[in-house]
């Protein structure tokens, strides 16, 4: 089957399909070779890692999910987990330094350093070591010390990369003999794990992929003792083959425990005495860590040899790590002028080509991506770390920043550029002193509000700041920003949101439907325009001779691609219609609207969406518009309800987690009903996708994704989120069918070519989003053979991108006759092979293990093969755009008419967001704001709240008072809370918590009783008091007068007396505060004013004493008149309004809650009050 012809040549032996006869394969690790055209190829064993000199650059690529670990991580993995009969005798024999190792401690913990003889050599990703003169062998521990003394950390040459060495390995020195050197190596491929092995390892290996013995354990195959010693031991000692097999057997199934994806070991010493592993290098997938997090613990994944790990770089990892969204950042050049901030991963590498490509490759200082709906702290927090970098240093031609990115699908551009422009306003004095100029370019959900925003921020800043839109090609600003095309002075301005859904034209009535067909007219299929004629000759290009003898590569019959094979279910070639049905897995109501708002635009009959699966919640109803009317969906618990109840689904969206994606999707493909699968999540471990792919192809479904948007078909059905917000897809023209089919990786790039067909062709038919991880579900050929037997596809337009090799097989059908209609083809990535050292693009799959997967390579073949390939992706659209012109020329696209879609009213949330409405709020609040990425007290975020150490006060004084208090104010109300916190179980709200306690009743129920007594008689005294002595105070009563006065009107003094405490028994509580008041305060005027009062009820009863609610209240009053932070009236309005009852409310609760818990914990039964407690007075019997 021509899909996996590939898979039968080894990597090596593929990459040798790109070199002359000057090749030489050797080494123990890595081999190099060079052609006469001065390519050099550095095969890693296995073929997982190939570093590529192109115009003199070193450039290695590493999948985002695959990750190179140390050796040092590698062999503790090993000794802590493998399990073979085969004893491993090195197990934990081996030692890291530093240069701040301490060798008096190293050696305590290893104690075989000062007796055995040591091998020292670098841990940090160099390849070739022993080649290098960077592997000392045979040393006694002062020996490796002096042989350190020369590298540790030295600056050293690898190839064109340099580095400093840093990090070393000691080990056992093994003496063996050469015949007793085993080579060993697993690696990942879609179809299964491959098992090499040679019987001659060591230094001079050579070209083990000629050599070695394979097998291929197929996904969820076991591995025997009995086929390794058949298949891959046919050449080595029969002493040896038990051990051997029983090791090897071991070494795969760690392999798959620990999720590695590469694992290499060369030599593999056998003696006499058992085990040795000399040298190894190994890949895990870094998704799979929260399998892994107990066997890998805490992981460091080391920088390639030659770049440092920059801590910019480690703190954006540390915010991709905590988000849900992706930020990633690669720092090339700092001292370079060229800058970027992209949203999206494929478009991110788009703009590192294009950059590239007019000749910035030298000045171009990062990549980096943001993408994924980040918020907007998010995406300040990232905004700032590059803004940061970038006016560190100047440049004598100033600098540039390009913030880019295709059209959105679902991130809300203006909320992400909210946080770009906080971050140019914090720099924008540094930004004007670089001579720093911006040039923006975005489209997606509410992107208009975003560019106005960001062109405000330049006229206020002065920094030259050129923004626009969808109007204008992606990579447009590129050539403006590094000069070569104008910058258009008043750029044309796409229609406003608002204005696609509502009627803006004078004819009120909208068409009930709109045209269903293709815009294409159907013919004969001996009509159609074939693929491009392959020129005659070799291009002038001297790289044609590289490329192109990859052309044997894929060879086969290319029908077996449309039928089933091994008894597995053929696959459909049409996965969506109009009457479609989709059930959604998960709460993803925003994207469930999204899509029956595009359904309703494409006058469907019903929804799309039948049903909503959801574990986390019963089965209820949710509501959902369908145009102007309200409707329900169902949401079911489990799959196996949605799949019973509607038989006439066929399609499953899934928005599950990365954990739990692959034990839905394995589940739902038991359902026979289901033909499609789009799975949305992104990082879900490579063997569980290569699992799903397996049963997938089983069972006959198709699968898009992992780590993908999805697809649209205009006029039917869309994916989730797939084309954006409805503005989109009524500007790309997504509510009716065109003529041309895509495939793309990206789905943010997906949604830009949306934006591109309908520009230059009469719109799209179709467009898939494959996913970006190594192992999409269904792969470009998949999708391109299904658009080549479809009527209405009458041109296909494939956005490759580096790594793989699935674009080759485009070529081979092409050339056999099996595609026939006209392919456009652009593979992104082309920017790979300059850089100097590795970049981590945005996908997982984006990187090249050979030279055949470079984008440069692959355009070359497509091209050569017959396919439209542009100069670069700045031509796509004009390409495009030729290509359909001919296809109209020629009779075989014949337009339609455009009928307008019906209008779809805007959901209000949107609206509001847009500003197109305003709606009186039901509530008002000024003390607290939770609804940006960091909960706001009064103004003042909360971390600001730690980092001034302003403690329960200082929030009290932001909360009730939305003022920040002086650090007396924030002391005095901290002793208030301490001194109310409780009285003793006898005082009535302590009795009443605990009776309701002892009666069983919750936490809430106990503690509301015991607040309920919270009166003017207990505890209620301090707003009383507050009012009664400041109201005398200002009215100028003397306190006898005021004392009097009380007396004659039959009033009680609040604040005054204390059934315990008197004069000559006072309240500790109360002299406590009072000292502090006198203290602290600026003024105690209406304290001193309560104290002389208290002389004189005192004078009359011991105990008529100003008590600690009176002291309270008088003190507050003081201290809101007197410490500068209210007015007069502010400071009465507070009284008033009863502030200072809650300062005994609050802190009584924290008493009353100890009371309920102490009884809990004390587990007293329900309480009943003793008869001899209680006075029984009845009336006496009455007679009649």
């Amino acid at each position: 089957m021509p899909t996996n012809r590939e898979a039968a040549l080894t990597p090596n032996q593929l990459a040798r399909l790109w070199c002359d006869d000057g090749v030489c394969w050797q080494g123990a690790h890595s081999a190099w070779g060079k052609s006469r055209l001065g390519v050099v190829v550095f095969s890693h064993r296995g073929g997982v890692l190939l570093t590529c000199c192109w115009r003199g650059l070193v450039r290695s690529s590493v999948a985002m999910s695959a990750k190179a670990i140390s050796e040092h991580t590698g062999k503790e993995f090993l000794s802590k987990y493998i399990c073979t009969s085969a004893g491993v005798q090195n197990r934990f024999r081996y030692a890291s330094v530093t240069a701040e190792t301490d060798w008096a401690r190293l050696t305590q913990e290893h104690p075989w350093l000062l007796t055995e003889k040591l091998v020292v050599k670098p841990d940090q990703l160099i390849k070739r070591r022993g080649k290098l003169g960077l592997v000392g062998i045979d040393l006694d521990l002062q020996g490796v010390q002096e042989w350190l003394k020369c590298r540790l950390m030295r600056e050293t040459t690898v190839g064109r990369a340099k580095g400093v060495l840093k990090n070393f390995l000691i080990e056992p020195f093994v003496a063996h003999k050469q015949e007793e050197e085993f080579y060993v190596c697993i690696y990942a491929t879609r179809e299964g794990d491959h098992v090499l092995f040679h019987h001659e390892g060591g230094v001079e290996v050579g070209d083990v992929d000629a050599k070695a013995q394979r097998l291929m354990v197929a996904i969820d195959d076991k591995l025997s003792e009995d086929q390794v010693t058949r298949q891959l031991l046919t050449h080595v000692p029969n002493e040896t083959k038990g051990i051997l097999a029983s090791f090897i057997v071991g070494l795969f199934n760690l392999y798959e425990d620990l999720y590695f994806t590469y694992l290499e070991i060369n030599p593999l010493v056998i003696t006499q005495d058992g085990v040795y592993i000399l040298d190894m290098a190994a890949k895990i997938d870094a998704t799979a860590d929260y399998i892994c997090k107990a066997k890998w613990g805490d992981v460091e994944f080391p920088p390639p040899f030659g770049r440092e790990a920059y801590p910019e770089e480690a703190y954006i990892a540390d915010l991709d790590a905590k988000s849900g969204a992706s930020l990633k950042l690669t720092l090339l050049n700092p001292r370079g002028r060229i800058w970027t901030m992209v949203a999206g991963g494929g478009a991110s590498v788009v703009y590192s080509d294009t950059i590239c490509d007019l000749g910035g490759v030298d000045e171009l200082a990062n990549y980096g991506e943001y993408s994924g709906a980040p918020s907007e702290q998010q995406t300040y927090d990232y905004a700032k770390t590059i803004l940061s970098l970038m006016t560190r240093e100047k440049h004598p031609e100033g600098k540039v920043l390009i913030i880019g990115g295709s059209i959105a699908n679902f991130t809300n551009v203006a909320a992400t550029f909210k946080g770009i422009v906080r971050a140019i306003k914090d720099y924008q004095g540094p930004l004007k002193e670089h001579e720093v100029t911006i040039f923006v370019r975005r489209g997606g959900p509410n992107y208009q509000e975003g560019l106005r925003v960001m062109g405000e921020v330049g006229k206020t800043t002065g920094i030259p700041i050129h923004v626009f839109g969808t109007e204008t090609h992606m990579t447009a600003i590129v050539g403006m920003a590094l000069g070569h095309k104008p910058i258009p002075n008043q750029p044309p301005v796409d229609a406003h949101t608002a204005n696609f859904l509502l009627n803006s034209s004078n004819n009120v009535m909208t068409p009930a439907t709109t045209r269903t067909a293709s815009f294409s007219e159907a013919r004969p299929s001996n009509d159609i325009t074939s693929a491009k004629k392959c020129k005659a000759g070799l291009s002038a290009d001297p790289l044609h001779s590289l490329l192109w003898p990859l052309k044997n590569v894929v060879t086969g019959d290319w029908k077996e691609v449309q039928v089933s094979s091994g008894g597995n279910r053929a696959k459909a070639t049409t996965l969506f219609s109009k009457h479609t049905k989709a059930v959604v897995w998960g709460m993803q109501t925003r994207a469930v609207q999204g899509m029956l708002d595009f359904d309703y635009v494409c006058s469907r009959d019903e929804p799309s969406v039948a049903a909503m699966v959801y574990p986390f919640t019963g089965d209820h109803k949710q509501k959902f518009y369908w145009g102007h009317k309200e409707i329900l969906l169902p949401v079911y618990k489990n799959m196996a309800d949605a799949m019973k109840k509607h038989p006439e689904v066929d399609v499953l969206i899934s928005f599950a987690s990365l954990r739990s994606a692959f034990d839905s999707t394995m589940e739902t493909m038991q359902y026979p009903q289901i033909h499609t699968i789009a799975i949305i999540a992104e990082g879900i471990p490579e063997a569980q996708t290569r699992k799903i792919i397996k049963k997938a192809d089983e069972k006959g479904v198709t699968i898009i994704g992992p780590a993908t948007v999805g697809g649209i078909k205009p006029g039917c059905f869309k994916i989730g989120n797939t084309g954006g917000m409805l503005d989109n897809i009524l500007a790309s023209k997504l509510y009716r069918p065109g003529s041309v089919a895509y495939v793309s990786r990206s789905g943010g790039m997906s949604n830009e070519l949306n934006n591109i067909i309908s520009r230059t062709t009469d719109g799209a038919y179709e467009g898939v989003a494959i996913g970006g991880d190594r192992y999409p579900g269904s792969t470009f050929m998949d999708h391109v053979l299904r658009y080549q037997d479809t009527a209405g596809v009458k041109m296909i337009v494939v956005l490759g991108e580096i790594g793989g090799t699935e674009e080759y097989k485009i070529c081979q059908g092409i050339k056999d006759g099996r595609i026939t209609k006209p392919v456009v083809c652009w593979c992104i990535g082309t920017c790979a092979t300059m850089f100097a050292s590795e970049v981590q693009f945005g996908h997982a799959g984006a990187c090249a293990n050979q030279a055949s997967e470079t984008a440069v390579a692959k355009n070359q073949a497509l091209s050569d093969a017959g396919a439209y390939v542009p100069k670069s992706f700045d031509e796509l659209g004009n390409v495009i755009r030729t290509v359909y012109d001919e296809l109209v020329a020629s009779g075989n696209i014949v337009p339609a008419l455009e009928v307008p879609p019906p209008t779809v009213p805007m959901d209000y949330s949107w609206a509001r967001e847009l500003g197109l409405i305003r709606k009186p709020a039901s509530f008002m609040t000024s003390i607290c704001d939770e609804r940006g990425q960091e909960l706001i007290y009064a103004g003042m975020p909360i971390t600001e709240v730690f980092k001034e150490e302003m403690g329960l006060g200082g929030v009290l004084g932001l909360l009730w008072f939305q003022r920040r208090l002086p650090r007396y104010a924030c002391q005095f109300i901290e002793m208030c809370l301490m001194v109310t916190a409780d009285h003793g179980p006898a005082v009535s709200g302590a009795h009443n918590t605990i009776v309701c306690a002892r009666a069983g009743k919750d936490l809430i129920s106990s503690l509301t009783s015991g607040l309920l007594t919270i009166g003017d008689r207990f505890g209620g005294a301090l707003d009383a008091a507050a009012k009664q002595f400041s109201k005398s105070f200002d009215s100028g009563l003397l306190p006898m007068e005021f004392v009097n006065k009380m007396k004659k009107d039959g009033k009680l003094i609040m604040g005054i007396g204390h059934r315990i405490k008197s004069i000559n028994n006072p309240d500790m509580r109360v002299q406590i505060l009072k000292d502090f008041v006198k203290q602290h305060f600026p003024s105690t005027h209406l304290l001193d004013y309560a104290l002389d009062v208290e002389k004189i009820t005192t004078s009359k009863k011991p105990n008529l004493i100003l008590n600690v609610d009176g002291l309270i209240g008088v003190a507050f009053v003081d201290l809101l008149r007197t410490c500068g932070g209210f007015t007069r009236d502010e400071a009465d309005e507070f009284v008033e309004i009863g502030a200072l009852n809650g300062i005994f409310v609050l802190g009584r609760s924290m008493g009353f809650i100890g009371h309920y818990l102490d009884q809990k914990r004390l587990k007293q039964g329900l309480y009943r009050h003793p008869w001899d407690d209680i006075s029984y007075v009845l009336p006496e019997h009455m007679s009649m």
